[in-house]
């Protein structure tokens, strides 16, 4: 690319020092600015980021949607790309985005990303590998994050909004062990959520037959139809896990409602 693109990158992190030279690399090459936002990690991971000619800011983690607002807050270009630090801009991906600013301002006001896994061992994607449809790319001008700690999206007030064709590589989970941590966090703030939505009155009744079924049918979601079972043994064990996340959200958020 002859020089860079007037897109602010952002990537909030915690302790991925040894994850996050790799979300880096893949834009800086392209993009005007690169924010790392750190939640006040205990590793290297503000050292790294800076020694990448990033610009490194802290701030205590308030939930994911807060944390990304403030992260857009840090940002000088009108148009923003957000990453995670587990995730990679393949050069396929870069080039279509540099399309799109062949001309100068592109035409809509925010991008779809398709973010697609790789499982712990995996340098390539699978067949059929899951994918994510996420609006990442936007002008700030027509829409930002929303402030949920739970949920993280880009709510887009005014123009439109097309999907990009090339990936991002999202490398989730580091090994099983790191996979159960995060879910275990991850289902405990869900389930804090889905409670807080009812005690307002706009929650879901969730049925005790959910604890029944969830399992299995998130099991045959993710081992059949997204085609786990083409990725063997690694592929039973992730499907197994995803499976038990969902089983847990549930069994988080009925225990929480039984309490006084």
């Amino acid at each position: 690319m002859a020089s860079k693109l007037p897109i602010s990158v952002f990537i909030i992190a915690f302790n991925e020092a040894d994850r996050i030279a790799r979300a880096i690399e893949s834009v800086r090459a392209w993009a005007d600015e690169v924010v790392v936002v750190d939640s006040l990690s205990t590793d290297e991971t503000s050292k790294i980021a800076d020694s990448l000619g990033t610009k490194v800011f802290f701030n205590k983690w308030p939930g994911y949607g807060l944390q990304k607002r403030y992260a857009e807050d840090q940002c000088s270009n009108k148009w923003l790309l957000n990453l995670d630090a587990d995730e990679e801009i393949t050069p396929e991906l870069a080039a279509e985005i540099e399309a799109l600013f062949a001309s100068g301002e592109p035409s809509m006001s925010g991008y779809v990303l398709q973010i697609r896994d790789l499982l712990p061992g995996e340098e390539k994607l699978a067949h059929g590998a899951h994918t994510n449809f996420v609006l990442r790319l936007y002008n700030r001008e027509k829409g930002r994050f929303s402030d949920s700690p739970v949920h993280d999206a880009v709510q887009i007030e005014q123009g439109g909004v097309a999907m990009l064709e090339q990936p991002v590589l999202h490398r989730s989970f580091r090994d099983l062990a790191h996979a159960i941590d995060k879910m275990n966090s991850y289902t405990s703030a869900q389930a804090k959520n889905l409670m807080g939505q009812n005690l307002m009155g706009g929650g879901m009744t969730l049925p005790l037959l959910r604890l029944l079924t969830e399992f299995p049918i998130a099991f045959f979601k993710d081992y059949v139809l997204r085609f786990y079972f083409l990725r063997g043994r690694r592929g039973f064990v992730y499907a197994v896990t995803y499976a038990y996340t969902r089983f847990v959200r549930i069994a988080k958020y009925l225990e929480l409602k039984d309490r006084p």
